[in-house]
């Protein structure tokens, strides 16, 4: 079975939302995520929708040099979205600095701050490239979708018109994992 009708497969069963955010760069690698959304690569026949909202959005795709003033706000939206979430870093400028790497401003990179989980190289990447990494990151949305989806019992049962403590459960749960 090829990538194309795996991610077919699963496009069927659930669209990833993107949420793109410039950390703060040349704009070479946003031009060319403007191309993958454009009817020649056409990144949406794999379910995949570009969103601006954190709060609906599966995979955080980040462009840019990670500036002191920019890394702030991607560990915001990092922490806004739900769970299970992916992070594509797209270029060399995300991944470590690239050629902005040293100046006094510029972090050295996306992942001293947030897990990412897809690099895709270059500077600017291609479209094929992008489209590649987003492939990547809907194959780790689904396996931890998948972890995530799996079913976990309560401690105990509850009882029709009673209040539940939900903090407790919670806790419950998460002593479990």
């Amino acid at each position: 079975m090829s990538l194309f009708s795996k991610l077919l497969g699963f496009g069927a069963k659930k669209s990833p939302w993107i949420l793109h955010y410039n950390a703060g760069s040349c704009n070479g690698c946003d031009i060319e995520i403007l191309a993958c959304l454009a009817p020649k690569y056409d990144i949406e026949r794999f379910g995949a929708i570009n969103k601006g909202n954190p709060k609906q959005s599966d995979i955080l795709l980040v462009t840019g040099p990670v500036t002191k003033r920019s890394r702030e706000r991607v560990v915001e939206l990092y922490a806004q979205m739900p769970e299970p979430k992916v992070v594509v870093a797209v270029g060399s400028c995300t991944s470590t600095g690239g050629v902005f790497r040293g100046m006094y401003n510029v972090e050295d990179g996306l992942d001293r701050y947030i897990p990412v989980d897809v690099y895709v190289p270059g500077c600017a990447s291609h479209p094929e490239q992008i489209i590649d990494g987003v492939a990547q990151a809907i194959e780790i949305l689904s396996s931890k979708s998948k972890k995530f989806e799996s079913a976990k019992q309560l401690m105990r049962k509850v009882e029709p018109n009673r209040p539940v403590d939900r903090t407790k459960i919670v806790m419950k749960i998460g002593e479990e994992s």
